[in-house]
């Protein structure tokens, strides 16, 4: 196991309502076919007197603000104090943390979303899982499938590990900063509080800490 692609390393589980989720997984792309389950069995222990069950395994915190435009389909939990902007299409197997912005025009699928996220302008973001106070700035998207559609591989410092996924969008560490109409190729993975140039195609594993200018050159934060 490459120790730079840990849950641990990657995430704060301490800031995400999906903790239980990632219990016993060496990596965190593992999740990802356990979402929607999962979602199912937690939303039905949630506390009523915090969320609404507004749809068949949809759960919405009473706290959460959501625009009468959005299209939110189950299984779905929109955690506490976030909000859903005008024309969110959230299509299911979507955790979507405590303070999160799921902007206009922006899509869903198959993510869980810490606490804090920010996808607010016309983003996709599928197959993917987002880390505390992690941004996508306008446009910039998770790409899922491949264009051949083979099972994803990781790529990290010369080792390549089998996902077994044919859908594996990105994993972005806490506190990352995508910048606007970057696309994040399928298998990327974001170490912590790094950044990501504006109009970048990523593809492998991206250094905690890191300034990720162009594929090549990679910079360590000073």
């Amino acid at each position: 196991m490459s120790e730079k692609l840990g849950i641990d390393r990657l995430y704060n589980l301490g800031e995400t309502i999906a903790a239980e989720l990632f219990e016993g997984l060496e990596y965190p792309w593992e999740a990802l076919p356990l979402i929607g389950d999962f979602i199912k069995k937690l939303g039905s222990t949630l506390d009523k007197s915090e969320y609404d069950e507004v749809a068949e395994n949809v759960w919405i915190a009473k706290s959460a603000t959501v625009a009468p435009t959005a299209y939110i389909n189950g299984p779905c939990i929109i955690g506490k104090n976030a909000e859903i902007r005008h024309c969110a299409f959230i299509r299911g197997n979507a955790i979507v943390g405590e303070g999160a912005v799921v902007g206009n025009s922006t899509e869903l699928k198959n993510v869980v979303l810490f606490n804090k996220v920010q996808v607010p302008h016309y983003n996709y973001v599928g197959d993917s899982i987002l880390g505390y106070k992690s941004h996508m700035g306008a446009g910039s998207i998770t790409s899922n499938v491949k264009s051949d559609k083979a099972l994803v591989k990781v790529k990290c410092d010369g080792e390549v590990i089998e996902t077994g996924l044919k859908k594996f969008g990105a994993m972005i560490g806490d506190n990352v900063e995508v910048g606007c109409g970057s696309v994040l190729n399928p298998g990327t993975v974001i170490g912590r509080t790094s950044n990501i140039y504006p109009l970048s195609s990523v593809r492998g594993y991206v250094a905690e800490n890191s300034i990720y200018k162009k594929q090549g050159e990679v910079v360590e934060k000073r």
